[in-house]
């Protein structure tokens, strides 16, 4: 099947060929003749899989139609809620570039930055709205937001909504928008409380559901280094030696290791940056554009902060530190390999992570294939004195940023409630 056969219109269909696409994704050829025919969708689809485009591209052909009889102001007539503001970024970047040809106008919101500049936008009259939850309600609440002309409403990662304490800010966005409306609800998993929140956002709605999350994709080739926790920088600058080895995106398990990777990898005169929950929004947007530019070699990234990183033809995802819930690592590795395009993924494990290794086997159904020839090698040795105090030291790292980011979640809902009682 090809994108012309999903009957789209001529600015969508050149603007697709801008970008590059073929052929479209499972998803895509599922999800985007139910939304081109005004359906209620509820979608099971993990990063990476096309999920975007697959309700981007009808809502922009929709509302082309819709443009062209209206004059006057431009309202909210389309609405993308979603968990993180890089993932809202992301969305935005997509709605501009496969909305090039239309005349349909678009903006993006979250927290975290100075709401002028946003505020401004919307003063312009915008089409589409891409927005984290706490921020759209914020405006809400201010005068400068309205969803009575809402006609499109996407609620995208849903099951990360729930994760990160977005329900009842979801449950007030709901009720402020227009009971007739087209609903497109997506999640990479359907757990009870997912269902019963789609019951109350759709009607009567089409399921899709492609790449469970126990998949990895067929493009992506997996390497797994076994070395030893000193070893590891080693290791790492021994494969970033490979000068055909490019753009590489890295996760570490913690903050304060994202920063000392950087750190190491900077004496080494390797151009890298972090991107993690204590940057700020500006550090991590500059970071990320950074990359994408091509100033940046590596970006090291925490799991949190990874969420919603969508770059085009990225081929190298590292896993510094192996996750210990094995789904994380195929959502990791899901960044590289993306819409057929092929991807390696690189693994450095540790004698600790060697359980975690055997639980992502099991999950996904497939072997790790090994790399023995290398000069870091893993040993049966117990750790060492300084392999102890390195462990000890980021697991109060690691504690530190549990508590810390606790209280940061229970000081919001404290303000929140003080703001109510008065």
């Amino acid at each position: 099947m090809t994108f012309e056969d999903l009957n789209l219109i001529s600015p969508i269909l050149k603007a697709i060929k801008d970008v590059g696409y073929e052929t479209p994704t499972a998803i895509q050829t599922s999800a985007i003749p139910l939304v081109l025919n005004r359906e209620d969708v509820i979608g099971s689809a993990q990063t990476g899989t096309g999920k975007t485009a697959a309700f981007a591209i009808p809502m922009l052909q929709h509302l082309h139609t819709d443009q062209q009889k209206k004059t006057g102001k431009r309202k909210i007539q389309a609405l993308i809620v979603t968990p993180t503001r890089e993932l809202a970024i992301q969305i935005g970047e997509s709605f501009k570039r496969y909305g090039k040809y239309t005349n349909s106008k678009s903006t993006v919101i979250f927290g975290g930055v100075s709401q002028g500049s946003q505020t401004n936008a919307l003063g312009g009259g915008v089409d589409i709205l891409v927005a984290t939850p706490g921020r759209l309600l914020d405006l809400m609440n201010q005068g400068f937001i309205s969803l009575q002309d809402v006609k499109y409403f996407v609620l995208d990662e849903a099951d990360r909504m729930l994760d990160m304490g977005f329900i009842h800010d979801i449950k007030k966005i709901i009720a402020k928008l227009p009971r007739e409306r087209q609903s497109l609800f997506f999640s990479a998993t359907m757990p009870k409380s997912i269902v019963a929140l789609s019951h109350q956002i759709l009607r009567d709605p089409k399921k899709v559901a492609v790449s469970p999350v126990s998949s990895t994709a067929e493009t992506i080739q997996q390497y797994l280094y076994t070395t030893n926790r000193l070893d590891k920088k080693d290791l790492l600058f021994h494969i970033l030696k490979d000068p055909n080895l490019g753009q590489v995106l890295l996760f570490s398990r913690t903050k304060h290791g994202a920063d000392k990777i950087v750190r190491n990898l900077h004496k080494k005169k390797i151009q890298a940056a972090a991107i993690h929950g204590n940057k700020s929004q500006n550090q991590r947007q500059r970071a990320l554009k950074d990359f994408k530019d091509g100033r940046k070699r590596v970006l090291v990234a925490t799991d949190i902060a990874a969420r919603g990183i969508d770059i085009d033809q990225l081929r190298y995802v590292i896993n510094y530190d192996i996750p210990n819930v094995p789904e994380t690592y195929v959502h990791r590795i899901g960044r590289c390999g993306r819409a057929g395009e092929q991807g390696i993924s690189i693994s450095l494990c540790e004698p600790e992570e060697n359980e975690y290794i055997s639980d992502i086997e099991k999950l996904t159904r497939q072997k790790i294939e090994i790399v023995r020839d290398h000069p870091f090698p893993q040993t049966d040795r117990p750790m060492n004195a300084a392999e102890r105090k390195e462990k000890e030291k980021e697991k109060q790292q690691r504690k530190q940023e549990f508590f810390a980011n606790r209280n940061k979640k229970r000081g919001s809902q404290n303000r929140g409630f003080r703001k109510k009682k008065r």
